[in-house]
């Protein structure tokens, strides 16, 4: 058996005796990062692990805030724009979200050494707030599919995985909701529905027919709305020895808050048999939340080679996620009897499952950072940066469930990287800002999630005890959404990202 089905195979079957449902995505939504900050970091693309000077700076090497001069606070507003143009079957559909954040805010003090005799120049201590990801979003899905109806995801559910028994009718029929796993809870919502009948009506019966005519094409669209953000609050320290080497230390504080609401439907034109139940149409709907808490440190160095010529290097350690995961479900679906007969049936258990918390374990990242100054004209920077998304994990690792699905992740993700190149010119109190950024898919087949490419421009005012910057940012890349986290058919989404950034940065 091909070793990436035999791990799917491995993660259905814990699945079924898993209290919820995780998948890699649900990981990387917290492992990977979408650049925000300054508008003058992201007017150079966040090209700054060798400058500094920046309060988002030391976000990519702690080191950068040693090379403030003067105490400074900073505060940024920002305007993201979401555009999701999807192909689902030769079905074209396009969706748009746009949201408004505060998502910078932070302030550094330095303290410079009184003692001539010392080699340490300066002290400083920063604290940073800043979203390193925004959630807001709108995806929207539509098209025929002429194979595969929804109705399979239900039925795989109540007839077992992978040659295991399946759910006896007993249990969809009288069970408590609240008390069953996942698994369960699916199979009772789709027998709860009308979406399969046993294939006898005993109570130990536990093979199922779906009610989905097969010979049939299915009309479908999902409409997925997530809102919420991860954010990351930085104490850092930072020294400067002899004007020359620049060493600085993260401790960060994670938050992290996402809902998402997803509203699937599916019809067909097509009937069963004689004295079967047919199944029209279903709408299934989803309103999840997972919140939780993290830690991460980083570490960083920048040596000035010369006057003019910087490198820098930096370390990140994974984070640590505490998570908690909330879910409710509803179903309605409309269907006719053996007599064609239709009826309509609405199913909500008013119930919000709240399951056993979990944890993540991020990715490390290394960066390393090469930077020119032309005196105080102007810059260019190069930063590259490695993250091996193959080590993401879910814990405990000894948890069946948990140990099939790193072992999907190690095996489907890979060490990803990313180039961020940025520039700025100054013509008296003006800056003029450039940058550009890839970012590698962290799949191994580079489609489930593409590579991203981005470029982004700026500009700044300095008032002198005060600046003013403004930046634009677009970014574009390719995914694979699937309408259920299980179901195999899957759209084309290109996601196009308009932000907008002003910073009003001021001495204190």
């Amino acid at each position: 058996m091909n070793k990436y089905l035999l791990h799917t195979v491995l993660f259905l079957l814990a699945l079924t005796a898993n209290a919820q449902e995780l998948t890699p995505a649900a990981a990387l939504r917290y492992a990977m990062d979408n650049t925000q900050g300054t508008a003058r970091y992201r007017g150079m693309s966040g090209a700054f692990g060798a400058v500094g000077g920046d309060l988002s700076s030391i976000n990519i090497n702690p080191a950068g805030s040693a090379f403030f001069n003067s105490n400074t606070s900073g505060l940024t507003m920002s305007v993201n724009n979401n555009k999701n143009e999807s192909n689902y079957f030769g079905g074209s559909a396009t969706d748009n979200a746009t949201s408004f954040n505060f998502n910078q805010m932070g302030g550094v003090m330095v303290f410079n050494n009184t003692n001539p005799k010392s080699d340490w120049k300066k002290f400083a201590i920063t604290i940073n707030y800043e979203t390193t990801n925004d959630f807001d979003n709108d995806i929207y899905i539509q098209g025929v599919n002429p194979n595969r109806s929804i109705g399979e995801y239900f039925n795989a559910f109540a007839n077992g995985f992978g040659g295991m028994s399946g759910i006896p009718l007993s249990v969809l029929q009288d069970a408590d909701y609240p008390g069953l796993t996942f698994a369960d809870q699916q199979a009772w919502l789709g027998y709860q529905s009308f979406m399969f009948d046993p294939v006898t009506n005993t109570p130990n019966n536990t093979e199922y027919v779906s009610n989905v005519p097969e010979n049939s094409s299915y009309y479908q669209n999902n409409s997925v709305y997530t809102t919420g953000y991860n954010g990351k609050l930085s104490f850092n320290f930072s020294a400067d020895y002899k004007d020359i080497l620049y060493l600085g230390l993260n401790l960060n504080s994670h938050f992290t808050n996402y809902y998402q609401n997803s509203f699937l439907y599916e019809s067909n034109t097509g009937t069963n048999g004689v004295g079967r139940n047919t199944l029209h149409s279903v709408s299934f709907n989803n309103y999840m939340h997972t919140f939780g808490s993290g830690f991460s440190f980083s570490v960083g160095a920048i040596a000035k080679l010369s006057r003019d010529f910087r490198v820098g290097f930096a370390y990140e350690s994974p984070t640590w996620y505490h998570m908690n995961d909330e879910l409710s479900q509803d179903i309605s679906t409309r269907y006719s009897d053996p007599a064609n007969v239709v009826s309509s049936t609405y199913i909500n258990p008013y119930v919000i499952n709240v399951y056993p918390s979990y944890k993540i374990n991020s990715a490390g990242k290394y960066n390393g950072s090469i930077a020119y100054l032309f005196g105080k004209k102007g810059l260019i920077s190069f930063d590259y940066s490695l993250k091996d998304y193959s080590q993401v994990k879910f814990k405990p690792e000894e948890e069946l469930f948990h140990s099939s699905l790193n072992s999907l992740m190690s095996n489907s993700l890979r060490m990803a990287s990313e180039i961020r190149i940025g520039a700025e010119y100054r013509i008296k109190q003006v800056s003029l800002r450039g940058g550009y950024r890839f970012e590698e898919s962290p799949y191994e087949d580079e489609k489930t999630i593409g590579n991203l490419n981005g470029f982004s421009t700026g500009i700044g005012y300095n008032f002198g005890f005060s600046r003013l910057d403004f930046a634009y940012a677009y970014s574009q890349r390719d995914q694979q959404v699937s309408l259920l986290s299980s179901f195999t058919d899957s759209a084309t989404v290109t996601t196009k990202t308009n932000n907008f950034f002003l910073t009003y940065t001021f001495g204190f």
